[in-house]
């Protein structure tokens, strides 16, 4: 976990279930939480993939935006 605040190593986020309602939402919280744990990214497979498109790609670029706003800084 100290790698992970001192950037040497990156952390990852993986697992959930497949897509449902809801995503959005639980989706920006998990990468939240993971961007103030120190993580560097968030796997979100199913709840992109398993939706049209256009919903998809909307929720990567939500994800993205997490990863990429100052604002969220280590808890």
């Amino acid at each position: 976990m100290a790698n992970c605040y001192m950037g040497r190593v990156g952390l990852i986020n993986s697992g959930g279930v497949s897509a449902g309602q809801g995503d959005l939402a639980q989706v920006v919280r998990t990468a939240v939480i993971n961007e103030r744990a120190g993580g560097t990214g968030l796997i979100t497979g199913r709840k992109a993939f398993q939706r049209p498109t256009g919903e998809g790609i909307e929720l990567l670029h939500v994800v993205q935006g997490v990863y990429l706003d100052d604002t969220i800084t280590v808890a």
